[in-house]
């Protein structure tokens, strides 16, 4: 028998595979258990998509668009702040962006030392029902780790769209958007989610002319409030991004340096070309569970190519778990999160339980739009009797001050008990002001409660109280 090439590492607790926000935290949360752990990643940087190609790169380039959108388009000369001749430097924004995700990265890193995590570098297989090999770049097994547990946190990719190539650098996916060399002059983005409304926003503010188009009618993706989804494109339309809505792409084709896309009316058939300069395709992402080994163990995934779960997040074999996007439910960097340490924490006798109607969204435009709970749509599918609550920011002291009136809290109730059902906010500071919610469901909340905690003044968040006033009494104090 020839010698073995690769080491083994025996009498590990757990093994997780992928260190995106919900792998790295499972390890450290795991590790903080007191269990033995390691954890796989086959990228050279730790932090999965959202640390390297998605939440994290494209906030840094929503905040600094921002900036330069407020000099350029005369906001700053407004509140009496004159820049002169105000220049894009699209390679020093790149790099602001690139040095917050080195940082991070690298912090992932230090937590794993901190904690006593073992890092391996490599694609992590199943295989065996207490086994994971790390392959190398050529599939070679360069190591195997004997385990107790596994955790699979290998998250998703983007889905590819039928029949167009991507190339990342005219026709790209939103890992491709997030480094683009030069602003185009004209950019389509396929679907008005909230990825491609983020990006399609970023390319906007820097100078493109910007047309989403989305094969559904409305723009902000699933579970989103269909009344909030309108104001939040008028707002959008405003700020010069055009949509087009029940239409489906058809085909794009380079042509002379241009692109070419072809589109159709869902509604009467009727079709027309489209030309840009960039495509970006933006229609989701699909969970990433090849080559895991999963099939030879018996591991069936789901018609969405997920894998079934329990609650307390087992597969059908009770040692192998699963948490994050390639398991049912939003595909959210929180969610991941949560699941992630309420696995471990079941891995060794703790209690399992999440209550994923208090998992917020949020989309990071400008202004932010946010939403935890219900939605009216829900509330009436379900035959729930609510109450509705509203305030507007240009009502708002703070956000009159600041000139940042756009939007409005949205609060629903039951009207019978009062219980806080949903919260849906379009606002400055909406992602931040959304967890306010998200913790007064968590304790079941009434609307009353909320409006009863003194908030302090002058402040966005006193629109949040406000709201709940309404959705309580039937009349907030600011607003008539």
């Amino acid at each position: 028998m020839g010698a073995r090439s690769y080491a083994t590492h025996d009498d590990v607790d757990l093994v997780v595979i992928g260190s995106g926000p919900g792998g790295y935290v499972g390890a450290i949360k795991a590790s903080q258990l007191g269990m033995k752990t390691v954890c796989i990643e086959k990228n050279a940087t730790l932090g999965g998509t959202c640390l390297n190609v998605g939440c994290i790169p494209s906030k840094a380039l929503l905040n600094n668009s921002h900036y330069y959108h407020m000099a350029h388009s005369g906001d700053l000369a407004s509140r009496g702040i004159e820049c002169g001749d105000v220049k894009l430097n699209l390679e020093k924004m790149m790099g602001e962006k690139s040095k917050a995700v080195g940082a991070l990265t690298g912090g992932i890193k230090m937590l794993f030392k901190g904690n006593k995590v073992a890092h391996l570098e490599g694609h992590g297989k199943i295989t065996g029902p207490n086994q994971v090999s790390v392959l190398g770049p050529n599939g070679e097994v360069t190591e195997v780790v004997n385990t107790k547990n596994i955790m699979i946190a290998t998250g998703s990719e983007v889905t590819p769209f039928p029949g167009i190539e991507v190339d990342e650098e005219t026709i790209v996916s939103s890992t491709g958007a997030l480094s683009l060399k030069e602003v185009p002059e004209k950019m389509i983005v396929i679907g008005a989610g909230v990825i491609g409304v983020e990006l399609g926003s970023v390319w906007s503010r820097l100078g493109s002319q910007v047309t989403a188009v989305e094969f559904m009618g409305h723009v902000g993706g699933m579970g989103i409030d269909m009344d909030m989804s309108k104001q939040f494109q008028r707002i959008m339309t405003k700020q010069g991004i055009k949509f087009k809505l029940n239409t489906k792409v058809t085909g794009a084709k380079k042509e002379g340096g241009k692109i070419t896309v072809s589109v159709e009316s869902v509604k009467d058939g009727k079709v027309e070309d489209m030309v840009a300069d960039v495509l970006l395709v933006c229609v989701g992402r699909r969970p990433y569970t090849q080559n895991l080994g999963l099939e030879e163990l018996g591991i069936e995934l789901d018609n969405r190519g997920r894998v079934p779960v329990n609650s307390r997040f087992q597969s059908v074999l009770p040692n192998v778990y699963a948490i994050g996007d390639c398991i049912a439910g939003p595909m959210l960097a929180h969610k991941a999160e949560d699941e992630a340490i309420i696995s471990a924490e079941g891995m060794v006798g703790g209690p399992v339980h999440i209550d994923y109607n208090c998992v917020p969204s949020v989309v990071y435009t400008h202004p932010e739009l946010a939403w935890v709970g219900k939605s009216e749509e829900d509330l009436k599918s379900e035959g729930v009797e609510y109450s509705v609550g509203k305030f507007p920011f240009a009502a708002n002291s703070r956000a009159k001050c600041n000139n940042e009136t756009d939007g409005l809290v949205k609060i629903l109730g039951d009207k019978h008990t009062d219980r806080l059902l949903g919260a849906h906010i379009i606002g400055p500071g909406a992602g931040e002001m959304i967890n306010e919610a998200a913790l007064a469901m968590e304790y079941g909340a009434s609307c009353e409660d909320i409006a009863r905690v003194c908030h302090a003044h002058p402040t966005c968040s006193e629109a949040f109280r406000e709201a709940n006033l309404a959705a309580w009494s039937g009349k907030a104090i600011n607003n008539m």
